[in-house]
């Protein structure tokens, strides 16, 4: 009856197998050899890939020839010789006073010795090594499975080097997958949500269909399936030293990827090396150029896993990455800040608004350069072909008037896959509105709704595609869109952006969530094709303020978009209108419940300064603040100081009247109003200076 029940098992296990064809083949190819290429066969992989199940198809293979398998789960062994060699015994059939290894050669033919949970052996692999498995016949393979490959003393070994093969498990293929999904009848509708969530990871695969067994009508969600990620969780965690390595393990599954600097910040520690040295050895964590992350898999389910279970702890960890990304954003330049703007988008991949827009896989070969003249021939055909002739007339055109604008998206070879044309509207000559029906339309829309102000810029993005895919997603798309975002970020004197969409019903819950409002008054039409375009007003939201409005949605898990939060509505002032509320605000510096209907309260200049969550007494102090600030410039000036002189006495520490301080000052009062004026004109200076971005002061 055993054996019967036994052979089903076996037969079951084989019609379910799929995948892992030069596992498969690297083995047959060993078992048939005269002699054997190599004595020991090591494959490895995290908790769930499939290590036990390739071993029973060893184990089949290996019936269907009659080779005699032997096979160990150390997980039931203690880690000493003694418990090895009577475990073998126990698996061979032998004696306790019977020696595995003149058993086997006295059996002259091949056999193999299959080990599977390798790594429980860890204390017991030297002996492996360099005792037990060289007295063994030349006629018996080993192959051993863990989650780990094997030490490096294995490859220092000349001899070992000869005789190793070493074959890292990865995920299934997506054809395989189908493959299995099909073979278990998992609805041909769920097939694409299945290997989403799954990644091919054959554990994860059988749990989901197993699911589908129990209930055939269900419709997959992973959020809503806790008992398959509670256990592929403990699949991927299994002894972790203690709580702070488990958070460890959690945080790298919400970042991009996790360096030491932001694991300790994550982790609120000052020295989190221990913990990221020990992430390292992790089965299921990968390293890149840039730190550390998890298999796919094993992210989604260690995500999933604290987002159901711990809800408080998994929006902490998002702030302090997001606190992170926002320090480093300011610091870094070029490639860097990009890469940490990258970083900082991925906070937003699991809203299910923005989730479909971008591709949050690596970029690939692609890489942003600037433009040259070599290039326009092949974007002007890009454009053609994705655009029609009319418009790639019309880039050519921008290309020759604003070359710096163009930026190219290059691949291996160092052919352009993509482009970002930003044309500067603000530089825009009336030969431009009349050459372009884009730019004619952007610059009537400013001129009536959001004229600029001196020193003030608008960027038009007028074109932006990719070779193959155009405006669709794709990694290329998705990397135009981070430039786009860095722009807003890196240009402090960027008051209007213009953003030009071919589809743009398509990109309009995208656009919503980055606050970017649909603007019909700018749509226009070239080759009988019409152009939406979205804008955002960067003086009433600035860039900071836009980055925090980002963030109250990141956690966000309803499908429709939700508002920007409540803060004060900033107002876009005039160089006249900026002036009177500087000087108003002067004459209310002593008296500072008078400002609270000043017009700075609600600039760009003073939310920045206090806070875009501050409240009307912040917002009084920031203006105060500011107004000394500058005035101290001036007294830190030999030049100037006379004029921080006139100010003290009339606004700072004020005297009666203006002839009572140019009495203080030893000074003849047209002298003093003459400096006081002055010096009022140096402050508004240089406050509208970092109103329009121009000072980073």
């Amino acid at each position: 009856m055993d054996a019967r029940l036994s052979e089903r098992l076996s037969a079951a296990r084989l019609r379910r197998f799929v995948g892992r064809d030069v596992e498969r083949e690297l083995f047959l190819s060993a078992l048939h050899a005269t002699e054997l290429p190599f004595f020991v066969l090591h494959v490895y992989g995290p908790g769930g890939i499939g290590k036990t199940t390739l071993l029973r198809l060893f184990v089949s293979l290996c019936a269907q020839v009659q080779a005699p398998a032997i096979h160990l789960d150390a997980r039931g062994i203690a880690p000493t010789p003694a418990a090895f060699v009577e475990a073998l015994q126990g698996a061979m059939g032998l004696e306790a006073d019977e020696a595995p290894a003149q058993a086997l050669a006295a059996a002259a033919r091949r056999h193999i010795l299959l080990i599977d949970t390798y790594e429980m052996l860890a204390p017991l692999d030297a002996w492996l090594r360099d005792v037990f498995l060289p007295e063994l016949p030349q006629h018996v393979l080993v192959v051993t499975a863990g989650r780990q490959p094997l030490s490096p003393t294995w490859h220092a070994d000349p001899g070992w080097q000869a005789l190793l093969r070493e074959v890292p498990l990865r995920a299934l293929s997506r054809d395989e997958s189908l493959q299995y999904l099909t073979q278990r009848r998992v609805a041909t509708g769920q097939h694409r949500a299945v290997l989403a969530f799954t990644h091919g990871h054959p554990l994860a695969l059988s749990l989901v269909a197993d699911l589908f067994d129990q209930r055939p009508g269900l419709h997959f969600q992973p959020d809503a399936a806790p008992d398959v990620i509670k256990t592929l969780v403990e699949q991927f965690v299994q002894r972790v030293p203690g709580p702070a390595h488990r958070a460890g393990l959690e945080a790298s599954a919400l970042v991009r990827v996790v360096n030491e600097a932001l694991l300790a910040e994550m982790l609120s520690t000052p020295d989190a090396r221990e913990i990221f040295e020990w992430m390292r050895g992790v089965s299921f964590i990968e390293s890149g150029p840039f730190g550390l992350f998890p298999h796919e898999l094993a992210r989604d389910a260690l995500s999933a896993d604290l987002r159901w279970r711990n809800p408080d702890w998994f929006a902490e960890l998002h702030q302090r990455a997001r606190t992170y990304y926002a320090r480093r954003l300011n610091q870094t330049h070029g490639q860097d800040q990009q890469r940490v703007l990258s970083d900082y988008m991925y906070l937003h991949r699991d809203n299910p608004v923005i989730k479909p827009f971008l591709d949050w896989q690596e970029t690939g070969s692609a890489v942003p350069d600037a433009a040259s003249e070599a290039d326009w021939p092949v974007l002007c055909d890009m454009v053609a072909r994705h655009e029609g002739d009319a418009s790639a007339r019309l880039a050519a055109y921008w290309f020759k008037r604003q070359p710096e604008g163009v930026l190219v998206f290059r691949g291996a070879e160092h052919e352009p896959i993509g482009f970002l044309t930003m044309v500067a509207v603000h530089q825009a000559t009336e030969e431009d509105r009349r050459a372009d029906p884009a730019l004619r339309a952007a610059c009537r829309f400013l001129d009536e709704h959001a004229p600029l102000r001196p020193g003030e810029r608008a960027t038009h993005f007028r074109f932006w595609m990719a070779r193959d895919d155009y405006q669709a997603v794709s990694s290329t798309q998705s990397l135009v869109l981070l430039k786009i975002a860095q722009h807003y970020l890196t240009n402090a004197d960027l008051a209007y952006s213009f953003f030009p969409c071919a589809d743009a019903d398509f990109w309009g819950p995208f656009c919503a969530y980055a606050e970017l409002t649909r603007l019909p008054e700018a749509d226009y039409e070239v080759g009988g094709r019409r152009y939406g375009v979205y804008g955002h007003d960067w003086r009433v939201v600035p860039p900071m303020m836009w980055l925090d409005h980002l963030a109250a949605r990141e956690l966000d898990t309803t499908s429709e978009p939700i508002p920007p939060p409540r803060t004060e509505t900033l107002v876009v002032l005039s160089v006249s209108g900026f002036e009177r509320a500087v000087r108003e605000a002067l004459r209310a510096y002593a008296r500072p419940y008078t400002l609270r209907d000043n017009a700075l309260l609600r600039s760009r200049l003073v939310l920045e300064a206090a806070g875009s969550e501050a409240d009307e007494v912040e917002r009084i102090e920031a203006v105060r603040r500011l107004l000394k600030e500058a005035a101290d410039l001036l007294q830190a000036s030999p030049r100037e100081t006379k004029y921080y002189r006139a100010l003290y006495r009339t606004y700072f520490h004020p005297a009666s009247t203006q002839e009572q301080a140019a009495e203080l000052l030893d000074l003849p009062l047209s002298t003093f109003r003459r400096h006081l004026k002055t010096g009022i004109q140096r402050i508004t200076e240089h406050l509208w200076q970092r109103e329009i971005g121009l000072s980073g002061s």
